[in-house]
């Protein structure tokens, strides 16, 4: 009986963490849509990529997720498969990191970056550009509610 239970308990465990992670990816592709919606939407929030044009992947460190955003001028695309040559990669030990960096007010790359809960390839300037467009977004949604 109690190798039954801790069967049961394993694979509740393994769900729970299947389900976390996707879930958790599932709100980074949200994040990237909203992004480019937004930057078809409002000419003030496209002023961010105006004259920008750089590429970011995204993903688990076992790669077990990927989600590329591509901005070239004042466009933004998103893709679900990898992409050659990235401006940048950044990728999360596991969903929880990944959650940090999406939901943090202030995420604090540094730190994440000491802690290994994230590893970068490329240029590191790329992610700082990055992380205060999605805080930007963040803010514009606040005021939309509010």
């Amino acid at each position: 009986m109690e190798e039954i239970l801790n069967n049961a308990r394993t694979a509740i465990e393994t769900l729970q963490k299947q389900l976390e992670a996707d879930f958790t990816e599932e709100i980074l592709e949200a994040l990237l849509r909203a992004m480019s919606l937004i930057f078809l939407l409002s000419r003030k929030y496209r002023r961010n990529i105006e004259n920008f044009s750089g590429s970011y992947m995204f993903k688990g460190r076992n790669d077990s997720f990927m989600v590329a955003a591509l901005f070239d001028g004042a466009e933004m695309k998103v893709h679900k498969n990898p992409i050659e040559n990235p401006s940048i990669t950044i990728a999360f030990k596991d969903p929880a990191a990944l959650r940090n960096f999406i939901f943090s007010p202030k995420p604090d790359i540094l730190s994440a970056i000491l802690l290994q809960d994230v590893t970068l390839e490329g240029n590191l300037n790329y992610l700082y550009k990055f992380a205060y467009m999605a805080n930007h977004l963040r803010l514009k949604a606040q005021d939309l509610v509010a």
